[in-house]
Formats: C-alpha cells, structure tokens, sequence
C-alpha cells in the first residue's frame, strides 16, 4: 500500500480514537457531576421502563387510544421487540383476554427476580375492562415465558383501573386509579381483596396538571386519576400511596391485613408529604422517595420524614412517568408526554418523537425489597 496513505489512514484513526474517548469521558463527566444523560431515543411512548441487574430494558407501550401494536417490548439492538412474544401480544377480545396483554400500564422486575406486568384490561381510556383482562402477570424473564396469571376480575369494578403494583414479601399491593382503593393480593393463593375503598387518602380531590394546564378527557372533562402512585419502605413498614394530584399518605402493612375492619386500617392513614401532580415515583435503600411533578417538569426527593426538595429541573423532563433506580445508581426517567396524548388534546397528538428516556446518577442502590 502506498506509504502516504497508510499515514493517512493511522491519522485518521488515531483522530477517531480520541474523539471516541472523548465522547466516553464526556458521558462519564456527566454521570458524576450531576448532569441528566439522554439514555435512550425510542420511536414509541413509554410510561415505564425496567431494567433487569444484566442490563435488559424493558419498556410498557400505553394504548390509551386503542391502537395496535405491541403492549410491552424488550428494548434490543435499537429495536422494540414484543415480550414475552408476539401471542402474548396480539390483539385482545373477550374470548382471549385472560391470555392476552390488553393494555399494559405498569411492569417492573420484582424482588424475586420475575418480570410483573399490570394489565388494566382495557383496551382504550375510558373503555369497560374485558372479562379476564385486569391481571397481574409474572413472567420468567430468563426463559422469556409466562409463569402465571393473577386475575382480578373478583377486586375490580366497572370503572377500575389498575394502575401499578409493589411487593411486601407474598404479598402485591396494586392502586386502582379508576375506582379509588388499593387491592391486596395473595401470590401464593391468588386471592385478593379490596382496601381503603373510597377512602380520602385514595380519592383525588383535584385534576391532573401538566406543563402548566389541567387535563381534560375526550369529552373536555377534567381527568381526576385516583389512587396512582405507591411505594414499600426498604424496611416493609410502611406503605406509601397517594393520587395523581397528592398528598402522600402512608400506613403501617400491617394494617393492610384482612383481619382489620375498614373503620380500623382509616384511623391508621396519615398524610406523609405534600405532593405536587406527579407521574411516577421511585424508592431508594435509604427509603428516599424520588417523584416527578408532571406540572413543572422536576424531580424531586422526599426525606424519609416527609421534606421534599428538588432534585432537578429541565423542560425535557416533560410527565416523567414510573422511574427506576438501577444497580450502578442512576435514576432512569422516561419523559412519557402523556398529557399530549390525542386523548388528551381534542383527538390530536401533540408528542414529539424520538421519546426520550433520561437517567441521572443519584449515587443509591435499590431497596432490595423493591428489586434486584
């Protein structure tokens, strides 16, 4: 080979080289001083992600709108790959919604190393949930494959919808954001039942706010989201659960159990913060509280007395939804943008695409009683 062009290529590779490093010292400058990360660019929405200790990203795909197309993917080589597979995600009826992911609002790996889906069993926002549709699903995620099926046809009403799930040892609390009340679910037996029904700590008193406006529903109604938000302390005290709108409200778990009447577990509720409109939250090994106020896009830190302060603040960070805390220490927060979903804007879709999924090192682990 000519000698000038062997010059030419070794300069050319050494320039590519040193870019290379320096875009990883960028990225690693970032992660220690604090800076947000734009992790991932996704062509899709996404109200949760989870990300498993070797690495795998999970994401929900919300339907609100009725569409097709996948309700949960792993997130592989740039692509969105329907999970468990594509049955699992082909499209629900009445006959098949018990085998069928009808509209996946929440998934999370749980303490025991399983993938947990929610399915609110509706197919659109404002739908009536099919029969067999509300389930909790657990999922193998080392074989890919479907382990068992939590129905709560027998702890949902009408006008449910599930919204997210925790883990206290054998037991799922999940929050109903549709019919206000929180479900306590038996894993081993499967047998659930309803607490705190209509409840002040589980009612929401106001409208949803995002970017500055209160969400309105197809019929130009403002959207009130029940109980939404809820969290185990790494000791498995306490619960903490509240609206989309706030307040915080904790009880002891123990009070969460059959034995006590309704009139008992109400007298042991207590306001623990006061909470902005919020998307998602997320728990850390020390018991800080991470949540994001959908109406001034920043997330904020709740002590484990119930002082709040913000953590950060960027208008990307537009209706952070579910967040994680993954085992090197960032907090992953996909900004969702769910208040410009068509549903929510006269039937026009105002969300800009690629969506992004942010993180930010926080220097905490997970609470192991929380996941892995």
């Amino acid at each position: 080979m000519n000698l000038k062009l062997l010059r030419v290529a070794a300069a050319l590779l050494g320039a590519v080289g040193l870019l290379s490093g320096r875009c990883t010292a960028r990225a690693d400058d970032d992660a220690k001083s604090g800076k947000l990360i734009d992790a991932l660019k996704l062509p899709f929405v996404t109200n949760g992600i989870t990300i498993t200790p070797q690495g795998r990203i999970f994401a929900a795909v919300p339907h609100f709108d009725g569409g097709s197309g996948p309700r949960v993917v792993e997130w592989r080589n740039g692509k969105g790959v329907p999970y468990p597979d594509e049955t699992w995600n082909s499209k629900a009826s009445a006959a098949n919604a018990a085998a069928r992911l009808v509209d996946v609002n929440s998934l999370r790996m749980g303490p025991d190393g399983n993938l947990w889906l929610v399915d609110t069993g509706a197919p659109a926002f404002g739908r009536a949930i099919l029969k067999g549709g509300a389930k909790l699903v657990r999922i193998d995620a080392s074989r890919n494959e479907v382990t068992r099926v939590y129905s709560l046809d027998s702890v949902t009403g009408a006008h449910s919808f599930v919204d997210d799930v925790r883990f206290h040892g054998d037991v799922a609390y999940l929050t109903d954001a549709g019919q206000p009340g929180l479900i306590v679910l038996d894993l081993k037996t499967g047998a659930g039942y309803r607490v705190l029904d209509g409840a002040r700590s589980t009612t929401a008193v106001a409208p949803v706010w995002a970017e500055g406006h209160e969400l309105r529903d197809a019929s130009n109604k403002p959207v009130y989201v029940h109980a939404d938000q809820l969290e185990i302390s790494p000791d498995g005290r306490w619960l903490y659960f509240q609206p989309a709108c706030g307040p915080f409200f904790r009880i002891e778990t123990r009070w969460l159990e059959a034995k006590y009447t309704e009139k008992e577990r109400e007298g042991h509720v207590e306001q623990f913060s006061a909470t902005p409109s919020t998307g998602g939250t997320a728990i850390a090994n020390d018991g800080m509280i991470y949540l994001s106020d959908t109406n001034t896009e920043r997330i904020l830190y709740i002590t484990t007395s119930g002082n709040s302060e913000t953590l950060v603040q960027d208008p990307r960070l537009l209706w952070v939804d579910a967040m994680w805390i993954d085992a090197d220490g960032f907090l992953w927060m996909p900004a969702a943008q769910l208040n410009r979903l068509a549903v929510f804007n006269n039937g026009v879709s105002k969300v800009q695409m690629p969506m992004h999924v942010f993180k930010l090192q926080i220097h905490k682990k997970p609470a192991a009683n929380d996941h892995r």
